[in-house]
């Protein structure tokens, strides 16, 4: 049967109404809220959003770092008839704007004082907007409320008129917008309902078996759907504790305290996880590397056994005694079952860094438009595959089109983008089917494998198809490399722009006989950049001669999100790169 969002939150609070909900620091401590005082502070907030006039399919803007404010706000905003939509907290006012106004925005929910500039830098241009809610502190500005003002507003608001909008809701609305950080061009508004997020949660649940004792920590950004299903409404459907981390910096620290039994990572941080763990090992003393070096062989052989439903081999479990188990204490992974890269191709490399670990990482392929999982892989034999996004979701179907395109049909697919319907007709075919934009392939085990992404695909001067993230990936093989993107739409060969990893420079300039210690001093000096070359030519080896990188450049800084090369989910936003680095790529074609 189909439930909206509010009656799933009302049942999980009638069964575990005095359990803990959510976890947060105050002062360096952790504080509790259980999930009666988690509804209770919904329903407030609801009634006080109505009371600074939310109105009906109207929207709430979110803009800020995850904390309990934003879940509370996101789910009022659901409650009371309207659909939240948050914003990155990288985006300019003009970005703020563009969201704002497109949804329609009654109200808008900001962190501090930093994020409540944007908005009163551009509210005269948003005329929808009726107020703005302070998450934390307060100003003077007679439209700005403090977060501690609500329950006072709240009482402008009988409980009753808040229960008539939830019950005018129903399971095919749309409760929830999610604007598409997109590589390209404005971002379009993905319309959830309220069928989509319960379904797709309870889905997912059921194959993980996932519960009420699990234990899940919220650091990456709130705006992306994949956030939300794993740390708001996953939990809102199975009852599960949400542990907020402090920053992206302190995760390390929050991981150990947290202890989560789920852990869901972008590519960016399993491989920053990596380069901390590999600059450590350096440090250990000889004999401390050699038990850890035959370990990670047992690891590696023993994973790709299991996953096989083969048995582990002979000394693995003393090899988990005396590393793996030790590493997964000192991560804060001693109790996760499940590890999972999601958002985008995570590279081999790291991959078999960690299953050499005891560390199995599944992947979960999917998108905003179909309210994230379209996959899901477990840690158990035959149901993932190292290097795969696993077998379809259950419930839900997936095909592969006649030119390699990824298709999925489904209660998890989106009803189509808000005021845009041009686009959602070219997203969502006459079959119903979502056409993803992926290129990809699904094994005999039903396992898919993503191999490119079809508007990428790079079409030479010779009118050869390059798959750019495949080729990215191997070259990610050379260990002193942080960041590469392959360039040569057009041209008449490919080159690539590389960004080195800082942990590693020191180590790897000696081995070149280079003075380099930083970025900089390495993206100039000869003997390194040789170094590089002399590797390269290794991973060319292996690539049809088309696909072979010619020619190089070593750039002293790492894409970031505050450069712009990367979206709020790590994905490189290849426009940007081609022009903020045009001179040094025009280099590489003289």
């Amino acid at each position: 049967m189909k439930k909206t969002v509010m009656e799933t939150m009302k049942n999980t609070v009638e069964k575990f109404k005095g359990k803990v909900a959510l976890k947060y620091k105050v002062g360096g401590v952790w504080k509790d809220t259980t999930w009666e005082d988690y509804y209770d502070q919904v329903l407030i907030t609801a009634r006080a959003f109505m009371a600074l006039g939310l109105e009906k399919k109207k929207a709430v803007s979110i803009l800020g770092t995850n904390c309990p404010q934003w879940f509370i706000a996101d789910l009022a905003g659901i409650f009371a008839g309207a659909v939240p939509g948050g914003i990155y907290t990288t985006n300019s006012p003009d970005q703020c704007h563009y969201i704002a106004e497109h949804s329609e925005a009654n109200i808008a929910v900001v962190e501090d004082a930093e994020q409540l500039a944007k908005f009163k830098e551009i509210r005269d241009r948003l005329p929808d907007l009726k107020a703005i809610v302070l998450m934390n502190g307060s100003d003077d500005d007679e439209n700005v409320y403090s977060w501690e003002e609500l329950p006072k507003l709240a009482e402008k608001v009988s409980q009753e008129e808040l229960d008539e909008r939830i019950k005018a809701q129903n399971p095919d609305d749309c409760c929830t917008l999610i604007y598409t950080s997109g590589t390209t061009g404005n971002p379009k508004g993905v319309m959830i309902s309220h069928d989509n997020l319960t379904w797709t949660s309870n889905q997912v649940i059921k194959t993980v078996n996932g519960g009420p004792d699990d234990q899940i920590i919220s650091y990456l950004p709130l705006s992306h759907i994949a956030e939300q299903a794993v740390s708001l409404h996953g939990p809102i459907n199975m009852g599960a504790t949400t542990w907020f981390a402090e920053s992206i910096d302190l995760l390390g620290d929050n991981l150990a305290e947290a202890r989560p039994t789920i852990f869901v990572g972008v590519p960016r941080v399993w491989e920053k996880i990596q380069a901390k763990m590999v600059a450590a090992g350096t440090q250990n003393p000889w004999l401390k590397k050699k038990i850890a070096a035959w370990a990670r062989k047992k690891g590696l052989e023993g994973g790709y056994a299991h996953q096989e439903g083969k048995p582990y081999p002979p000394l693995y479990g003393l090899a988990d005694k005396l590393v793996f188990s030790k590493v997964k204490e000192k991560l804060g992974f001693d109790r996760c079952k499940i590890f999972i890269s999601t958002a985008a191709p995570i590279n081999m490399d790291t991959l078999e860094f960690f299953k050499s670990l005891g560390i199995p990482i599944t992947e979960v392929y999917g998108m905003s438009e179909c309210t994230g999982p379209a996959t899901v892989s477990l840690p158990e034999p035959f149901k993932y595959r190292t290097g795969w996004a696993g077998p379809v979701m259950p419930g839900a179907e997936m095909a592969i089109a006649g030119d390699g395109e990824v298709l999925m049909r489904g209660r998890h697919v989106f009803q189509g983008y808000f005021k845009n319907e041009e686009a959602t007709k070219e997203a969502i075919n006459e079959d119903g089917w979502l056409q993803s934009g992926d290129v990809g392939k699904i094994d005999e085990k039903g396992f898919l494998k993503i191999t490119d992404r079809k508007k990428e695909l790079i079409i030479t001067a010779g009118g050869e198809n390059i798959p750019p993230q495949v080729l990215e990936g191997k070259l990610k093989a050379i260990p002193v490399l942080n960041q590469v993107a392959v360039i040569g739409d057009k041209r008449k060969y490919l080159t690539a722009l590389f960004t080195l990893d800082p942990e590693k420079i020191g180590a790897e300039a000696l081995l070149a006989g280079s003075p380099a210690r930083d970025s900089e001093s390495a993206a100039k000096c000869e003997k390194f950049n040789a170094y590089i070359q002399k590797q390269l030519n290794e991973v060319n080896k292996t690539l049809a001669r088309v696909q072979t990188i010619k020619k190089f450049v070593i750039l002293p800084d790492e894409f970031t999100i505050e450069g712009g090369e990367l979206t709020p989910t790590m994905k490189m936003k290849r426009r940007i790169i081609n022009e903020k680095y045009d001179s040094q790529i025009e280099s590489l074609y003289q």
